[in-house]
């Protein structure tokens, strides 16, 4: 079979990887791929959200099955070209992918089929948004209504904040035109969890939890970035948990989509906060994380390829999904000056990995033979081992073996996880 992979990072990387193990596979395509996929996946170069490019790239090159990645393309409708086209594809539909593209869509769903989340309020005029941060309970949290890139959502700890949150958004257009209408919601406290899920619109399969670490320095201080590091499994994340997630929170979301006329048919990613007072859906993602497909693929033992088609059939409950045991960790190398600033075009010097290491190049190009830097997040050192202290023990050693100038990563990867697992004792 050839594959068609539309992305050009870390996530994109991981699942080409993981892709490759089946033997059925021939030759996989990336479009635009990066020069780091390059190794791994003939890249097409140009750009993920190039509907037309993506459709002539599936003809021009035989494709017999098309991965569709980012949430940009998949909220543009990218699958629902490639599939009018006859090639069948994993993600969802437009009309399935609004539940990342706006959140007051996924808000107003699970405030009409009971699933638990914060309260929240969503404004599209600014004066009403302004009168209404002078009386909510603080902190509160202001989220841009569409993608921003993972960076639309603002803490507010005191009502200036949120009233330059507000403005900041509907008025200076901070996020574009995603921020024209804001959601403001309940601030709710508890661990943090990241579950992704293979769905076909009929049946779930919740993958291995993970921990995502989104601040820039250790101890969660500085900027928020796309995430600076993964582990899973996520301690927090107990089997009587899981299964309270999937009587209340996983099969009613798929039967409401369901319902609504917008069967989700690929990875639906449900980012959950464990408050006191149960679960809550902090929200929803039409695909995979991003680093935490670096730590959830890896310790896949089933055929990715097998569950993607399955997915795409509609056959999912028929097929086997099955997770190791052991534990992983991703640890994201950046560049200094991330999420702001930054040099580029720093060669990469890359060791020889071992057999349960992983390198994901997410911000690299190629030239004259030599890899070189070209994002913020330049690539993810993952490892897997057979507790999650060895697995994080391996990922740093990983880590430390590969040089760029100015590279720098958080030390603290996994130390919360840790804490847990220390505390479960």
């Amino acid at each position: 079979m050839n594959i068609l992979v539309i992305g050009g990072g870390g996530r994109e990387h991981a699942i080409i990887q993981k892709l490759k193990e089946d033997p059925r596979v021939e030759k996989i395509f990336a479009l635009p791929g990066n020069g780091g996929i390059a190794a791994d996946a003939i890249c097409l170069g140009g750009s993920a959200v190039d509907i037309p490019a993506a459709v002539a790239a599936a003809r021009d090159n035989s494709i017999d099955f098309v991965v569709v990645a980012p949430d940009d393309p998949l909220v543009l409708g990218m699958v629902d070209a490639l599939e009018a086209e006859g090639f069948p594809c994993f993600g969802p539909r437009k009309n399935a992918a609004v539940i990342e593209g706006s959140k007051a869509f996924s808000k107003d769903l699970m405030k009409k089929y009971g699933i638990p989340t914060a309260a929240y309020e969503t404004f599209t005029d600014l004066s009403r948004a302004l009168a209404y941060v002078e009386a909510c309970p603080l902190p509160t949290v202001v989220k841009a209504d569409g993608l921003a890139l993972g960076k639309g959502v603002l803490i507010c700890e005191t009502r200036k904040e949120a009233r330059e949150a507000v403005r900041s958004m509907m008025e200076g257009r901070l996020f574009g035109d995603s921020g024209a209408t804001v959601v403001i919601e309940e601030f709710l406290t508890g661990p943090e969890v990241s579950v992704l899920s293979f769905t076909d619109g009929e049946t779930v399969v919740p993958m291995v939890s993970s921990m995502d670490h989104k601040r820039a320095l250790d101890g969660d201080q500085g900027l928020n970035t796309g995430g600076m590091g993964t582990v899973a499994p996520n301690p927090y994340y107990t089997s009587e948990i899981a299964a309270e997630c999937m009587e209340k929170i996983f099969l009613p979301t798929i039967r409401a989509m369901k319902a609504e006329g917008r069967p989700f048919k690929g990875c639906l990613y449900f980012g959950l906060m464990l408050t006191a007072e149960g679960p809550r859906v902090i929200e929803y993602n039409c695909r995979f994380g991003d680093p935490e497909t670096q730590v959830v693929l890896p310790l896949l033992e089933s055929s990715l390829l097998e569950i993607m088609l399955a997915v795409s059939k509609g056959t999912l409950a028929e097929t086997e999904v099955k997770f190791s045991q052991k534990s992983a960790c991703c640890v994201i190398l950046a560049s200094r000056g991330y999420p702001q600033k930054y040099d580029k075009d720093l060669p990469i010097t890359l060791p020889a990995t071992e057999a349960d290491e992983r390198i994901y190049i997410a911000g690299a190009t190629e030239k004259d033979g030599k890899l070189l830097t070209s994002g913020g997040r330049v690539l993810g050192a993952a490892a897997v081992a057979e507790d999650l202290p060895a697995a994080i023990g391996k990922a740093y050693a990983l880590a430390d073996r590969i040089h760029f100038d100015n590279a720098f990563c958080r030390r603290d990867i996994g130390q919360r996880a840790l804490k847990a697992l220390e505390e479960k004792k």
